[in-house]
């Protein structure tokens, strides 16, 4: 049996808050994934209504002459290195780096933490409100319009495996949560980061997994946008009274 008292150690040696902070942060994200699960089932009881909204964000953006994302993806389509880069990125930036990011903060830059997380948080609720109010097909359900689901060449990453049904929503294009969290991530490591190469690389994750998402055929441009959009909204409310706080202190130095 594995002694209690190496568990405490370990958690006084690697955990900023010890071992009930951290099941605590962790029981809020399995917290989430389980509302996430109900606005799932919610948002997927009106599949023409999502077919729909798809057809009208195509709409806007053929208005507009902007309707550039079946160009994006033959681009993807003439590299298979390209393709496979993107799909990855499109399926571990909202889970894998998500995660590490999260725990990397967590463990690293401990105050930095909890604004970050209750960014995350703030800006998917008010996606899963958009899931549920605005549920939109993507790109990858219109292949009529020259659209393709690139990951269907990946196996069990592609749409129609049972992992992915069980996990993902197939309508919920708008906002892009993908998008918007990619934008927090790499903002916050950008400012977190010490080190010069690492900034770079933070800062342009936000352009690389838009690229991917629209590539991989599963968002729009316009679900970019909202998703920056969203973003935004979620960081101004919760970094709101520390960036006053730092206002009110320059000033008060000056």
């Amino acid at each position: 049996m594995f002694p209690v008292s190496v568990l405490v150690a370990a958690g006084r040696r690697f955990l900023p808050r010890g071992w009930a902070d951290f099941g605590f942060q962790l029981a809020i994200w399995f917290g989430f994934l389980a509302a996430y699960q109900v606005a799932r089932g919610v948002a997927d009881r009106n599949p023409p209504r999502a077919f729909e909204n798809g057809l009208q964000v195509i709409d806007i953006e053929r208005h507009s002459h902007a309707l550039f994302e079946v160009t994006l993806q033959r681009i993807v389509d003439g590299s298979q290195v390209l393709a496979t880069l993107a799909s990855w990125t499109y399926w571990n930036s909202e889970f894998t780096v998500l995660g590490l990011a999260l725990l990397w903060v967590y463990l690293r830059r401990n105050e930095s933490f909890v604004p970050f997380r209750n960014t995350i948080l703030l800006a998917n609720v008010i996606g899963l409100i958009g899931y549920v109010a605005l549920p939109t097909a993507p790109p990858r359900m219109f292949p009529d319009l020259g659209f393709a689901d690139t990951l269907s060449d990946f196996g069990e990453l592609n749409h129609g495996s049972g992992l992915v049904e069980f996990a993902a929503n197939p309508y919920a294009a708008m906002p892009s949560l993908h998008a918007a969290d990619a934008l927090i991530v790499g903002l916050v490591l950008f400012f977190c980061c010490r080190t010069k190469i690492a900034k770079a690389i933070w800062l342009l994750w936000p352009a690389w997994v838009w690229f991917s998402v629209m590539a991989t055929g599963n968002h729009f441009w316009l679900d970019v946008v909202a998703g920056v959009v969203v973003a935004s909204i979620a960081g101004a409310i919760v970094y709101r009274k520390p960036l006053r706080r730092r206002r009110t202190t320059a000033s008060a130095a000056a």
